[in-house]
């Protein structure tokens, strides 16, 4: 493969303890309560959204409000995120090999601020962020990525989407290309069928050609 299609956050950077801490701070100013556990688990197995409806139902709240407090304090407390190790040297071989670099990303543009701290924006070719209007992941319907293959003709054959949950693999299928599953910490029950899972992104190394 040489065509890497790239979920950004818990894929290539550690967002997950200021969106965590975000959440808590979101669920106390409404006066609930949950562990940190808790919250990166509903995050990591499904999603920030479903933490959100999830947590939300349990205390009766109306979950826009959850999701208000939660947009307000994770910019402040998401201060230069880190890069998981093996990132910069999977993009940089993927670009040595004559491929190419994208992001699929449902964050906004602050994406790109941080992939830029963190020294990796050079690698990628283009993006899709919260700016563009496309259905989120795993929509049937795979806009944001089908925009990135058709725009730049890549070959689906040699495409993969790289992501840390059952979603991204699934609306890598669902574009027919590859889903390789990042799964750090093992937490992930598999249902969607990755045609690759590693727990460290160096494994991938022997796979870009």
């Amino acid at each position: 493969m040489r065509e890497f299609l790239w979920d950004l956050d818990g894929t290539l950077l550690d967002t997950y303890p200021a969106m965590v801490k975000a959440f808590q701070r979101a669920v106390t100013e409404l006066e609930g309560t949950i562990t940190a556990e808790a919250t990166y688990q509903l995050m990591r197995q499904q999603s920030v959204g479903y933490a959100e409806r999830t947590v939300a139902k349990q205390y009766g709240w109306d979950w826009h409000e959850l999701r208000a407090g939660y947009q307000r304090f994770e910019p402040q407390l998401q201060q230069h995120p880190a890069a998981f190790d093996g990132a910069q040297a999977v993009l940089e071989r993927v670009v040595a090999v004559g491929g190419h670099n994208y992001l699929m990303t449902h964050r906004n543009e602050q994406a790109q601020v941080y992939l830029q701290e963190a020294g990796l924006a050079q690698y990628f070719t283009d993006a899709v962020t919260a700016a563009q209007p496309f259905p989120r992941k795993p929509d049937p319907d795979p806009a944001a990525l089908n925009y990135l293959l058709d725009k730049h003709q890549v070959d689906r054959h040699q495409a993969v989407m790289v992501g840390d949950r059952n979603l991204d693999i699934d609306a890598g299928h669902n574009a027919g290309i590859a889903g390789y599953l990042f799964d750090i910490d093992r937490l992930i029950h598999v249902t969607s069928a990755p045609e690759v899972q590693v727990t460290n992104l160096n494994e991938l190394l022997p796979l870009v050609r």
